[in-house]
């Protein structure tokens, strides 16, 4: 059964926030004055900026593209992308949450895409997309073209113009938008050859050739710049790729030459090699073919596209239950025993449609990392040993070993969440290794330390109070994604320093899945195996199994009190918790802050107290993650939530001259082993 292909159902369901104008102020502000930091790419208008506005009593992550005086864009692309995207609304369309136009400043505002672009995630070393991902994201954007071209419900169609791989942005979920209307054309729909003569414009390597040579555009040309994308998708290569012949930099000639050629197989993204059914491969070579047809008139229309690409799919889903890899166990490849061959097909498949995760031999390996040098070893209180290193593509890494039969579990249980979400705030999973009875699991990120070996490095100046907020931010809201957001609910179980990684711009990662659990009751779940660090784990999960998202709550107020203090949770003669909760309660904050910050005490004793709110006794009275990056932030105020805390605080206190079951149970918790 075909995907559905009518789109005024998905049209009229969805609905944007309307388009609205902010004033110069509103964006400095959302931008904290254009920081460089929240840079997220840069195009031919100007720079985009990750933002953060105010949306009635909502927070909205926006992009914010800025106009800058270099660009060979103006005015006219401007209000051609304003007045196109106010008035054309679509699921598989990129929304206009709004515009600045203030002197000389030209912004545009757009729903914030986490997935970036497809090029980026082509073409730029991420983690590659599975064969199915891929077929999910052109469906999309095709239905956004074709909505364009015959579907708007106006009078006339659009014809985008500039249709490129960096044009089709991904949401959270993986849905295709389509982008940048700035050099977009209005046509009439009732004609469907109707073309518009125009100063030829667009971008190499998608340009339709008939267009380029006559100045009439028609939505041929759309089709035409769309079968690059597809190849793009196909081979893994740019559309303008001097890796091939100089006479073939362009991928459409030398993609439809190879074919012609007989080497189709050759040609597919090495990734995706052994991972498509025959027929599906075939099916879209010859669609994308079409679509470069050297005579408009012949190529597909997008309707015809968006149909093409739905049978393949489907014929994909129906043969991956059933149909087995090519490559899998090369015959050179010993397995040590039954198990570890077991787990081989384990973590070759366990990325399902979600993610490609890739098999590498053994000297890849050793080259990555320069034969395990002891320069490249990266301390880790979770892992029994980990290095960074870098593949000879120039791509950094990072690896992690499993020698013990014990620790496979821990492995498997990593693979299998980390393939299930993506967060810029999380470690992403790349590929394993077997060799021997040792497995290595390799996550395409190289950092430049972990957290506890600099926090807790008295000679360690590098972690000043905007660093130190920026990775407490970090982690909240991968925290955040894992617990409200990504497609099955994560309890992570283990939020400690030595599990946050940091780039050299000390960007956090969150790393450390063998133990996450992911759950489907919002209200938590009972364990049989208690596991996790000492001094972090909450009394209700360490004592009585109870396990929920307020555990990782809890963990996190550690973390928070231990960044602030610099001191270990267990290292201040008793824990953390008691040591600033006591100095909270006779007003003596000042006298723990870690003397490598210069920060007001107001500011340091809100921190505190958030991470005070964590780590409360009682899990239903602790905030949910959602709250306490609200409060880290600044729009939700700790006032009352820290006067009932003290109030609790005061009314345990006088139970506790009854009985001391309280900090029992808080030194039992700090005490279960991992």
């Amino acid at each position: 059964m075909f995907l559905p292909t009518s789109h005024a159902v998905e049209s009229s369901s969805y609905s944007p926030p309307p388009c609205r104008q902010f004033t110069f102020s509103e964006i400095e502000l959302a931008t904290r004055g254009f920081d460089e930091s929240l840079v997220i790419g840069r195009g031919g208008f100007g720079r985009v900026y990750r933002g953060t506005i105010t949306c009635g009593l909502t927070l909205l992550d926006v992009a914010i593209k800025r106009l800058e005086s270099t660009s060979n864009q103006g005015a006219v692309e401007f209000w051609a992308e304003v007045e196109m995207l106010s008035k054309l609304r679509h699921s598989h369309l990129v929304s206009l949450i709004g515009y600045c136009n203030e002197g000389k400043e030209m912004i545009l505002v757009y729903e914030y895409m986490p997935n970036g672009t497809l090029e980026d995630r082509l073409h730029k070393r991420r983690a590659p997309l599975t064969w199915v991902r891929r077929l999910k994201i052109c469906i999309g954007a095709a239905r956004g073209l074709d909505y364009l071209h015959t579907r708007t419900g106006i009078m006339h169609g659009v014809i985008h113009r500039d249709v490129k791989s960096s044009n089709i942005l991904l949401d959270d979920n993986w849905v295709a938008k389509i982008s940048d209307f700035g050099l977009s054309k209005i046509v009439p729909t009732n004609q469907p050859s109707t073309y518009v003569s125009t100063l030829v414009k667009g971008t190499f390597g998608y340009l339709d050739p008939d267009y380029f040579q006559t100045g009439r555009l028609t939505r041929k040309s759309d089709v035409y710049a769309f079968g690059v994308v597809l190849f793009e998708v196909f081979c893994g290569k740019q559309a303008v790729d001097r890796s091939i012949d100089e006479e073939q930099w362009g991928l459409a000639t030398w993609a439809q030459d190879s074919i012609e050629e007989g080497r189709l197989e050759q040609i597919v993204d090495s990734n995706l090699r052994g991972r498509i059914f025959p027929k599906c491969l075939k099916e879209f070579a010859l669609l994308a073919e079409r679509c470069l047809h050297g005579r408009p008139k012949q190529r597909p229309t997008m309707t015809e596209v968006v149909e093409g690409l739905e049978s393949i799919l489907v014929l994909q889903e129906k043969t991956d239950s059933t149909w087995v890899p090519t490559f899998l166990f090369p015959s050179n490849h010993k397995i040590g025993s039954t198990r570890l061959k077991s787990l081989d097909i384990y973590l070759y498949t366990v990325g399902g449609e979600d993610r490609i995760v890739q098999r590498f031999d053994f000297d890849t390996i050793v080259y990555a990392t320069e034969n395990f040098s002891e320069a490249n070893k990266i301390l880790s209180c979770t892992y029994e040993s980990m290095y960074k290193g870098r593949l000879q593509n120039g791509q950094d890494i990072t690896i992690t070993q499993y020698s013990y039969a014990s620790t496979y579990e821990e492995c498997m249980n990593e693979a299998s969440m980390l393939v299930k979400f993506e967060h810029e705030n999380a470690i992403q999973l790349l590929g394993y290794c077997i060799h021997r009875r040792r497995m290595y699991l390799l996550y395409d990120f190289a950092p430049y330390a972990t957290l506890d070996g600099l926090i807790f490095d008295a000679q360690c100046n590098l972690l000043n109070w905007n660093t130190r907020y920026k990775i407490i931010l970090g982690v909240a809201r991968v925290l955040v994604y894992l617990h409200n957001h990504a497609p099955i609910q994560i309890i992570h179980r283990d939020v400690e320093p030595s599990n946050i990684l940091l780039d050299e711009s000390f960007d956090p990662k969150l790393s450390g899945f063998g133990l996450a659990t992911a759950i489907n009751k919002t209200d938590g779940i009972h364990v049989d195996q208690i596991c996790g660090t000492y001094g972090y784990m909450a009394p209700e999960y360490a004592i009585h199994g109870f396990l929920s998202a307020k555990a990782d709550v809890f963990s996190f107020g550690v973390l928070v009190l231990e960044v602030v203090t610099g001191k270990r949770s267990i290292d201040v003669g008793g824990s953390v918790k008691r040591y600033v909760k006591r100095n909270w309660v006779e007003g003596t904050l000042s006298n723990i802050i870690d003397p490598r910050i210069n920060v007001d005490l107001i500011l340091m004793t809100k921190f505190m107290e958030v991470g005070l709110l964590c780590v409360q006794r009682n899990a239903a009275v602790r905030p949910t993650m959602e709250e306490v990056v609200d409060m880290l932030v600044g729009t939700a105020s700790l006032t009352l939530r820290v006067s009932e805390m003290r109030a609790r605080r005061s009314l345990q206190r006088t139970e506790a001259e009854d009985s001391d079951t309280g900090e029992v149970e808080e030194f039992i918790s700090e005490l279960c082993p991992r």
